[in-house]
């Protein structure tokens, strides 16, 4: 049984930052290879990042070079730094296990990017 938290949403305007946070518990976590998604209103849930066990990441066009993805393993945490926010990132974000996400999702962290 795996639990997925996530934390560190908010309200931010444009052009601002914010860091987010997942803590994962039962699994062995440093074994898998980690995204994090993100749904908007009225979107399906897409992939924005992704980092696997070895540390090489990969992300949607829409956040390259302004989203940073990282992990650390001793912790079981897996964090999302994100910069230059623009409105069209507002979404409901998540964590979960890539290329196939548990069954069990987190309550998502709300990012809400408005002036």
């Amino acid at each position: 049984q795996v639990h997925l938290v996530e934390s560190g949403g908010g309200l931010v305007q444009p052009g601002g930052s914010l860091r987010l946070s997942c803590a994962a518990s039962g699994s062995i976590f440093s074994l898998n290879d980690m995204g994090w998604y993100r749904q908007a209103p009225g979107k399906q849930r897409e992939l924005v990042a992704r980092i696997i066990r070895g540390g090489i990441t990969s992300y949607a066009d829409s956040v390259k070079g302004r989203f940073t993805i990282s992990r650390d393993n001793t912790k079981n945490t897996v964090h999302l730094q994100m910069n230059s926010l623009k409105p069209e990132d507002t979404a409901v974000y998540y964590c979960n296990k890539v290329p196939f996400p548990y069954e069990s999702w987190g309550q998502g962290t709300r990012v809400t990017v408005s002036s």
